[in-house]
């Protein structure tokens, strides 16, 4: 069957950021104005109206922030997703990474290498994360340092 547009599997962590790269890249030519523009914003960003972005944030490349979302102050996103209710809080950097649903990344905390965050996890201040996967419902308070999964 000939699909319009275009499909990709995405059911890896890897292939859904490389998929939103996709996805953002067609959004560039054919709906430019659904992406967000401004002097924090740096290349293919989509942000949802009701996501609330801070002061002296850098946000992109390849970045979706979801519904409801907060991004506090400071914070720098890239190559990544922030999920619906989510909350960034002051100059925390997540970078190659999933956020989930209603998670939550500490003030200054450091969130990269295709770590993924289930939905309702609570990364405190000053934590890295470094390839973790986190299942839902847990609050990370020491440093990931290595890629695991965190049960």
């Amino acid at each position: 069957m000939v699909l319009p547009g275009f499909w990709m599997d995405i059911g890896q962590p890897r292939d859904y950021i490389t998929g939103l790269r996709l996805y953002l890249e067609s959004l560039r030519k054919r709906a430019p104005a659904r992406l967000a523009a401004g002097a924090h914003v740096l290349g293919n960003v989509l942000v949802h109206e009701t996501a609330t972005i801070g002061e002296g944030c850098l946000i992109g490349p390849d970045v979706a922030v979801g519904p409801g979302c907060v991004v506090e102050a400071g914070v720098r996103l890239s190559r990544c997703t922030v999920m619906r209710g989510a909350r960034v809080k002051k100059h925390a950097c997540i970078s190659g990474s999933i956020v989930g649903w209603h998670s939550t990344v500490g003030k200054w905390a450091r969130v990269e290498n295709m770590t993924i965050l289930g939905e309702d996890v609570h990364v405190c201040d000053e934590v890295y994360s470094n390839g973790g996967v986190v299942l839902p419902h847990k609050e990370i308070k020491s440093s990931i340092l290595k890629p695991e999964i965190v049960m």
